[in-house]
């Protein structure tokens, strides 16, 4: 009884002499995984990136913010420091998340209703929930 390659397990391994031998991590990268669904872990990611609801502000607090920010523009030039927190909205999804911005403020534009930093950060009037600093002490 013969075996089924016995005629050609013997024989030397072939090597083309047309085309050349393939380097290893050339022939490696024939059986990488193929990513089918190209952006959607990235979809994932973006579905399951949490963000925060906006906080509505009653009118006594809308108050209290009014007040302060009176109080810087009184006092803008004595370049206090104060913490102003602020919602800010998500390009993407709905809602968005509270950031906290510390510095002075470079002026109060009430035209468009924006509070410009000293580091030209702006923050809109309406999205303010807080404002805090050794200016207040006072209140």
């Amino acid at each position: 009884m013969t075996r089924t390659y016995d005629d050609i397990i013997h024989l030397p391994h072939h090597v083309s002499t047309t085309h050349p031998h393939m380097a290893v991590s050339d022939r490696a990268a024939q059986f990488s995984p193929f990513a089918a669904l190209t952006g959607y872990d990235a979809a994932i990611k973006e579905t399951a990136r949490l963000t925060d609801e906006r906080v509505a502000i009653d009118e006594y607090m809308k108050d209290v913010l009014n007040n302060k920010l009176r109080i810087i523009l009184d006092r803008i030039k004595e370049h206090t420091q104060i913490a102003i927190t602020y919602f800010q909205p998500d390009e993407k999804k709905n809602g968005g998340s509270y950031v906290t911005t510390s510095g002075t403020v470079k002026k109060i534009n009430e035209y468009e209703r924006i509070v410009v930093m000293t580091d030209d950060t702006e923050i809109p009037i309406d999205e303010i929930s807080s404002i805090d600093g050794n200016i207040f002490e006072n209140m």
